[in-house]
């Protein structure tokens, strides 16, 4: 274990720089090729920030661990609302675009909704969820191609709006930052992950706890490292769009391409609960960003409140 625990501590070094790198690169990017940052924050960072559930999820169903692959993307899309937005609102209050508002918070609410809706068992009422089927990933995935169509049509819109910024670095040192940062998040998640889960067994935990925290934690980390980074160094539109970016993406690729590809998956020790607190975090965020077009202390606050709470609660149901 003590091996375990230097491992540990080496892969939240390796997130912890590879994330500035990452969000630096990322910036400067969306400057050089005159782009809005929140589109860049809804794609590359997005995109490359939960590559670690992705791999986890393909593991996961590969071996046949269903509730591994549920709490890693359900963990996670509660965790990136409730703990890192509420953790960057207390850093510093977020302003949100008009546009985010309109458009970005009310695809990534419908999506959960939808992920609820597949889940849902009506018939039983029994508080056992239904299977996610083939034909359903296929339906979530066609739900991600309007997302992406949306962001290509936001890109050629909006392809001028940076271009009075001056990028920091020259485009080939801003990818290099990109990719050396992403590495350096995916590997270092990659040790707390396998770390911190093999700490976990060895003190008696059941897969569906460390699917909801250990895994649904250690996956998050780049979200979370890269929005503390993002919030200190006032790159808001990053902040906003990778964690935006990152629940759809949570739900649309990391669980709709292992279950398009390996078949259906049956929950076995989910819960309402976890349905619930999807949509309610999703719903929280929507709301409070449509009241002020910005997330103040306190509503960040609130949402670290109820995240744990929500954890409190899977411990003992």
């Amino acid at each position: 274990m003590i091996i375990n625990i230097l491992l540990l501590i080496a892969g939240f070094a390796l997130l912890i720089k590879g994330a500035d790198m990452f969000v630096d690169g990322a910036a400067s990017t969306a400057r050089n090729f005159k782009v809005p940052k929140m589109l860049i924050g809804l794609t590359i960072v997005a995109f490359g920030t939960s590559s670690p559930e992705f791999a986890v999820s393909m593991q996961a169903l590969a071996s046949g661990s269903t509730d591994m692959v549920l709490g890693n993307v359900i963990g996670s899309c509660i965790l990136n609302i409730l703990l890192i937005i509420g953790i960057a609102a207390m850093i510093k209050p977020i302003k949100i675009k008009d546009n985010t508002v309109k458009k970005e918070l009310p695809i990534s609410l419908l999506i959960a909704s939808l992920l609820t809706v597949l889940l849902l068992d009506i018939k039983l009422g029994n508080g056992v969820l239904n299977q996610i089927t083939r034909s359903e990933a296929i339906v979530i995935l066609l739900f991600f191609s309007v997302f992406v169509y949306y962001l290509v049509a936001l890109a050629k819109q909006n392809k001028n709006e940076e271009k009075e910024e001056k990028p920091k670095m020259k485009l080939w040192k801003s990818l290099l930052f990109v990719g050396v940062g992403l590495a350096g998040i995916i590997i270092g998640s990659d040790f707390v992950v396998d770390n911190a889960t093999a700490i976990a067994k060895a003190l008696g935990l059941s897969e569906r706890i460390i699917a909801l925290t250990i895994i649904a934690f250690g996956t998050s980390l780049p979200e979370l490292v890269t929005t503390i980074v993002s919030a200190n160094k006032d790159e808001q539109d990053i902040l906003v769009g990778n964690i935006i970016g990152s629940n759809i993406f949570n739900i649309c690729v990391v669980l709709g391409i292992p279950v398009a590809i390996f078949g259906t998956i049956t929950p076995r020790s989910f819960s309402y609960l976890d349905l619930i607190m999807l949509v309610g975090s999703a719903l929280l965020l929507f709301i409070v960003s449509k009241t002020k077009k910005h997330i103040t202390r306190f509503e960040g606050f609130l949402m670290l409140v109820a995240f744990m709470v929500y954890y409190f609660l899977i411990f003992i149901i």
